[in-house]
């Protein structure tokens, strides 16, 4: 079998990716969850990408940390708990189909795997960028209903952040997640209760990259 050079294109075109990222949406949208679509991946993935790159990392790596961040969500499509676990087994038959070569197959699988707060860890360069991309992606847009914004501390949270930017800063080896919220729909307070955790992994992918990390809230840096 002849490895094959998997692009990012070649992800986005994939017709069971395809699938797999519309499911995934559909299930967490009659579960209640924000939206984890085409807009988000796609954030996701531009931003892994270009977290590599900014920090020096070859044009490969950071394409396959692009492929990882269009890919992470596909476990959904299955069930929201473990869809990091779920997601990265389907990566692994949908990449080994197109016939990767296997260390970067394994470095996106292991990216995948480990994107989850709850048990993920910085494994690998692609891993980290993943974390640092899809923990930033908090916005009003990813709010499906404005109606839930008064029961829904995640809707609510989301729904206040007003600007979400990732600044990666390559001289002084630091990267920050800057937000704009609007307290007049979400306390601070709250989005420190659903994503504390969230920004302790970010710390922990910056560092791995060789970096620090600061959170900063309308202008004010907090953690």
């Amino acid at each position: 079998m002849q490895e094959n050079y998997v692009t990012l294109e070649d992800i986005k075109e994939n017709p069971i990716v395809k699938t797999l990222i519309s499911v995934g949406n559909e299930n967490l949208e009659v579960m209640g969850f924000t939206e984890h679509g085409f807009r988000h991946i796609s954030l996701v993935s531009s931003i892994a990408y270009n977290v590599l790159r900014l920090l020096g990392f070859s044009e490969r790596e950071a394409e396959l940390a692009g492929i990882a961040g269009y890919m992470h969500d596909i476990g959904n499509s299955v069930n929201r708990s473990g869809h990091h676990l779920s997601g990265a087994i389907l990566a692994y038959y949908i990449l080994d189909d197109l016939e990767m070569c296997p260390d970067e197959l394994f470095t996106v699988v292991a990216a995948i795997g480990n994107h989850d707060e709850q048990t993920g860890q910085p494994v690998n360069s692609v891993a980290a960028a993943l974390i640092l991309a899809d923990k930033s992606d908090v916005h009003r847009t990813r709010v499906r209903s404005d109606k839930s914004i008064g029961v829904d501390i995640h809707d609510r949270v989301n729904y206040a952040v007003e600007r979400s930017f990732l600044r990666v800063d390559a001289e002084d080896k630091h990267i920050s997640l800057e937000l704009d919220i609007d307290p007049r729909i979400s306390p601070v307070m709250d989005y420190f209760e659903i994503f504390l955790s969230r920004m302790f992994m970010c710390r922990r992918a910056a560092e791995f990259l060789g970096c620090t990390f600061a959170l900063e809230i309308n202008g004010k840096k907090l953690v």
